[in-house]
Formats: C-alpha cells, sequence, structure tokens
C-alpha cells in the first residue's frame, strides 16, 4: 500500500468506498446501494481495508429487523489524504504566539480566510455553496451540504487543517472567514474538536452573531 491514495487507487471500487466513508460513517447496505455492487461484495472488500488497517467498525444503528454495522475510515487511512502544509503552519502559529495576543491572529486569520477567497473564481451559474465545497475539498476535506430543521450547514467528516486544529484551533477562523467569502452570507464554525476533527459551518440568518 502506497503512502498516499492516487488516482488509480480512487478509480477502483475500493477506492470508491474509502471516497464514501469520508463523507461519513455508513452500513454495508449504504455503501452497496451508492456503488451499485452487492452486500456481499462490499464486505469482501471492507475485509482487506480491515487488514489495511484503513476501515474499522464504528458501532451500530437501528434496522427494520436488526441492528447494522457501521463503518469508518481510521486515522491511518485519513493519513493517506493529502494535508497541504501543515507541518508548516502549525509551526508557523507557534511561532506567531510568541509574539502576538489570541485575538490579534484571530484577525489575521480571518483576514487570510478572505484572500484565499478572493483568489477562488466563482464562475457565474456556479452555486456559491458548490464552490465552498469545492474549495474544502481541494485543500483536503470532504464537505457536503446539510439541510436539517430548516437550517444550511457545510458539514466534512474530515478537516483540512486536521494535524492543526487540536494544538490551535483558532485556525478555524480561517475556514469560517473564508467559506462566509464565498458563499456571500453569514457563516458561523460549529467545528467539532473533540475527537478527529469535524468541520461545520452553520450558513445564513442561523449563524448569528459570532465570537
Amino acid at each position: 500500500m502506497s503512502s498516499r491514495f492516487d488516482d488509480r487507487f480512487f478509480s477502483s471500487t475500493r477506492g470508491r468506498l474509502v471516497l464514501l466513508l469520508r463523507e461519513s460513517a455508513k452500513t454495508v447496505n449504504d455503501l452497496a446501494a451508492a456503488l451499485g455492487i452487492t452486500d456481499n461484495a462490499v464486505r469482501a472488500h471492507l475485509l482487506s481495508l480491515e487488514r489495511d488497517q484503513l476501515v474499522r467498525s464504528g458501532g451500530t444503528v437501528a434496522g427494520a429487523r436488526k441492528p447494522h454495522a457501521v463503518y469508518e475510515l481510521t486515522e491511518n487511512a485519513r493519513d493517506h489524504f493529502p494535508r497541504p502544509y501543515g507541518s508548516i503552519l502549525k509551526r508557523f502559529l507557534a511561532v506567531l504566539k510568541q509574539r502576538l495576543s489570541s485575538r490579534a491572529i484571530a484577525t489575521d486569520l480571518r483576514e487570510t480566510g478572505r484572500q484565499m477567497a478572493g483568489d477562488i473564481a466563482i464562475e457565474p451559474g456556479i452555486d456559491r455553496l458548490d464552490s465552498a465545497i469545492a474549495t474544502l475539498q481541494e485543500l483536503g476535506g470532504s464537505a457536503r451540504v446539510v439541510v436539517e430543521d430548516g437550517r444550511t450547514s457545510i458539514k466534512s467528516e474530515s478537516c483540512p487543517f486536521g494535524d492543526i486544529v487540536s494544538e490551535h484551533p483558532e485556525v478555524c477562523r480561517l475556514a469560517e472567514s473564508m467559506v462566509e467569502e464565498i458563499v456571500g452570507q453569514t457563516v458561523r464554525e460549529t467545528c467539532d474538536r473533540s475527537g478527529a476533527p469535524k468541520c461545520r459551518f452553520l450558513i445564513g440568518a442561523e449563524a448569528g452573531a459570532k465570537s
């Protein structure tokens, strides 16, 4: 197994399965329906990925007759995805914290996010939310739009700055301002940093006041 996934891997059924699990944990039935293959074929691929320590069981969900196992990517698998400039940014932020206040750093990160968004060409006719999703994916995340109870969010089960946010959670402000600039609406990050970082951005009026 290569230290990084490549286009050849992602064109395979196993690669497509990994991409689906990168979005969120899923059952065998979920994966079979998404890939258009049988449950048994999915189980065979999952067994192979488990042997490679890329996939693990993540508990169960209720089913019509019995609980269904849920599968998710391991941290080892997430390490195979590119995380550009993570180590450099982590070190740079550590140096900044020796010289600047937390408020000043947060302000600079927001401005960096705005400038990053300014470099992105938003094509006419392309939904701004779709542009934000594509940008987060290019950075190494796996984002999707979720509408729940009338509230629109961008969610990702993997974070493009996952190597950094545990030590420097303020880096989420960079992503927040970048997404806000792209979508042209108020955005508030509500990221889950309790374990493996997960991106959460509430979009629009529901985002409310930000700290």
